[in-house]
């Protein structure tokens, strides 16, 4: 059976149309219809019929395309593996971090362990905390770095650190030396509240604030980095975990301002492992020595 067959079968599956897999495997058209029928004879059986223009599974094709693709993804897995042992690496290490995690000083700490360790391959994934869970269930990744502990399953879960979280405002029109004193109730009242870029503490978080400062106006960013360059364009304010602004605090381009009407948690960072492998606590040793 050659893999060209299984990959075209694949893609006429997915896209219903041999036309759109000779365009994507950048074969011909009566070169997919040649594979389809290779693959046929070689199976024993009809995997598509025709309807009209497009071409649609049997049921013996429904049944065949998943061990297909269990197929196809053994044989990239052992070449991948390969090219890996070939360019010196003996060992591999999937991790999932969420897109707030990764814009804190993780990819310094990143380089520093990739540095120090350079027989292990790292891949990264970016995933939203509320999904890394499963990831890390499924065995899509070795390791999950979230906001947020697991609910449903029996993983391991480590906290790793707390963020204090602190009350940040553009810098422009806010200069401690030569500027008014920034009152935190002005900031509540006059100025739109950038929420829920942090899946752990925004919900009680806002109501908190609409108790203490009812007509406060408010605006969902579910993205870090896009709500820190609103607040720098002038757009609103936000609480952000302290980590997280570090840079744009030194750079002058955010200012903190001291919040002490509100209880403000700490944002948690927490370690999801299914397998609890040397490889991944090595890695954990490693990150427990910076400070994120």
């Amino acid at each position: 059976m050659e893999l060209n067959w299984l990959k075209t079968f694949i893609i006429a599956a997915e896209h219903s149309n041999f036309r759109k897999a000779s365009e994507l495997l950048f074969i011909s058209q009566p070169t997919v219809t040649v594979h389809i029928k290779q693959l046929e004879k070689e199976v024993g059986a009809n995997l598509f019929v025709r309807d009209g223009r497009k071409v649609m599974l049997t049921e013996a094709g429904i049944r065949y395309v998943k061990h297909a693709k269990t197929l196809l993804s053994l044989y990239e897995e052992g070449i991948s593996e390969l090219h890996s042992f070939q360019q010196g690496f003996i060992s591999q290490l999937t991790i999932g971090i969420s897109p707030l995690i990764a814009d804190t000083i993780l990819p310094f700490v990143l380089k520093q362990f990739i540095q120090s360790h350079p027989n292990i391959e790292i891949s990264v994934k970016i995933i939203e905390s509320i999904k890394i869970e499963q990831a890390v269930e499924l065995e899509e990744v070795d390791i999950g770095l979230s906001c947020l502990p697991n609910k449903k399953t029996d993983l391991n879960c480590q906290p790793l650190y707390h963020d204090p979280l602190i009350l940040v405002v553009p810098h422009d029109g806010f200069d401690f030396e030569i500027g008014a004193p920034i009152e935190e109730e002005d900031i509540f009242q006059n100025h739109t509240l950038l929420t829920h870029n942090h899946p752990g503490y925004w919900d009680e978080l806002c109501q908190q604030i609409k108790a203490k400062y009812p007509y406060s106006k408010m605006m969902k960013v579910s993205q870090t980095h896009i709500t820190k360059r609103f607040i720098i364009e002038g757009l609103g304010v936000s609480i952000l975990p302290k980590s997280t602004v570090r840079r744009e605090l030194l750079e002058g381009r955010l200012l903190e301002v001291d919040c002490h009407s509100l209880n403000l948690p700490d944002a948690k960072t927490y370690a999801l492992m299914k397998y609890e492998h040397t490889l991944q606590k090595e890695f954990l040793g490693f990150l427990s020595q910076y400070r994120i």
